[in-house]
């Protein structure tokens, strides 16, 4: 099912607000290639699991405030003193095993950045470097993970990352472009497929 707002045809779940409208038509499925944007999408990811996107996209420019501005080499030297500091954040979501996550995933992302040159050229080499264009009529058909996610998760967590299961893990694909998951009725999904 798609909405359709100012003549163009969407996904049905960016019809939540102007925020979720924001980011459909201009982030998601967009494949991404810088370490930063690819660290932040990791911490939202994690952060969202259990809650709505939307609550998560609410909360954004709060977590880029709160987490640096998703630089992991800050996030990576946050203590004791700074978390706790975060669990009292209500602009974010004081959860302490995800923000604790955030801390530990940034050391492991240095780790990768160090091992492989950038976060980038690692994990795209998970999904074969390109990304996948699936041909999806409904949001019924999007599956919540795939073998690629399996393996990514389990290459991550093996890694020392956390919040890396393989749902997050897709729908960070997702985010990130290394999927394109837009029904083929929405405007953006031919858009994101030339982007290839």
């Amino acid at each position: 099912m798609v909405k359709v707002l100012d003549q163009k045809t969407r996904c049905a779940w960016s019809s939540g607000n102007e925020l979720a409208i924001r980011y459909h038509d201009e982030e998601w499925g967009v494949p991404v290639h810088d370490d930063r944007t690819l660290f932040e999408f990791l911490i939202l990811e994690g952060a969202q699991a259990g809650l709505s996107w939307n609550t998560i996209l609410n909360k954004r420019e709060n977590y880029r405030k709160a987490f640096g501005g998703f630089d992991p080499r800050r996030v990576a030297r946050y203590d004791r003193r700074k978390l706790q500091q975060l669990m009292r954040d209500p602009g974010i979501v004081r959860n302490p095993l995800k923000i604790a996550s955030a801390v530990g995933n940034a050391k492991a992302f240095l780790r990768v950045q160090e091992e492989f040159g950038s976060f980038d050229r690692y994990i795209w080499q998970l999904v074969g470097c390109k990304p996948r264009v699936n041909a999806v009529k409904s949001a019924k058909d999007v599956p919540a993970r795939t073998a690629e996610s399996d393996a990514m998760s389990k290459h991550l967590e093996h890694r020392g990352f956390n919040f890396v299961g393989s749902t997050i893990c897709y729908a960070f694909m997702q985010a990130v472009g290394m999927v394109n998951d837009h029904v083929v009725e929405c405007f953006r999904y031919k858009q994101i497929a030339r982007q290839r």
